[in-house]
């Protein structure tokens, strides 16, 4: 089964190489493959471009993140320390 599939595949390969041989052979061929050849880039264009601003977005969410987390962390450390020097306090004074 798997044989005959890959027999099939080649085979579309191979027929795409001719009908593709024999169409820019023709200048109206050459003419609708430099088109498609055109759209082709501008999709490939359109789509990296989509891709680096949602990139720009996702990083722009992990850098506030990355701000938000380290704040929150600095103010436990400060809390923590507060703590620490409240209960030092109060642990000397009742002695």
């Amino acid at each position: 089964m798997i044989v005959k599939s890959l027999f099939w595949f080649a085979l579309g390969i191979a027929g795409g190489f001719v009908a593709a041989h024999l169409v820019n052979k023709d200048p109206r061929g050459q003419e609708l493959l430099a088109q498609l050849d055109s759209r082709i880039g501008e999709f490939t264009d359109h789509m990296s471009d989509a891709y680096h601003q949602q990139e720009t977005r996702l990083s722009e969410i992990i850098d506030d993140a990355k701000g938000v987390a380290a704040s929150a962390v600095d103010r436990a450390s400060e809390a923590i320390g507060d703590a620490a020097a409240s209960a030092k306090t109060a642990a000397s004074s009742t002695d």
